[in-house]
């Protein structure tokens, strides 16, 4: 079992900056891809951003340029910095790692106003 805790959300006016970031505990050593996720009301999940454990990353075209996913070498912290935020950026995110299963945080709740 893996354990997910999100933290770092909030309230920002857009132009701004925050830093979430994902927590994690368990068994990792099945984990091989971490990621981020979103959900804004009425819209499905997405994906915002996700890295492998060799590093490669692949983002959202809408967020290409503005977020940056990190990670450590120990699978146990997941962070990702997003800056120039919009509006459209508001949602609950979520952190994902997939390994012999897909985990699930609760998500945190990011609000980009105008």
């Amino acid at each position: 079992q893996v354990q997910l805790v999100e933290s770092g959300g909030g309230l920002v006016q857009a132009g701004g900056s925050l830093k979430l970031s994902c927590g994690a505990s368990g068994l990792l050593y099945s984990i091989n891809v971490m990621g981020w996720y979103r959900q804004a009301p009425g819209k499905q999940r997405e994906l915002v951003a996700s890295i492998t454990i060799g590093g490669t990353t692949n983002y959202a075209d809408s967020v290409k340029d503005r977020f940056t996913i990190f990670k450590n070498n120990a699978k146990n912290r997941l962070d990702l910095q997003m800056n120039s935020l919009k509006p459209e950026d508001t949602a609950v995110y979520y952190c994902n790692y997939v390994g012999d299963r897909t985990y699930w945080g609760r998500g945190t709740q990011v609000t980009v106003s105008s």
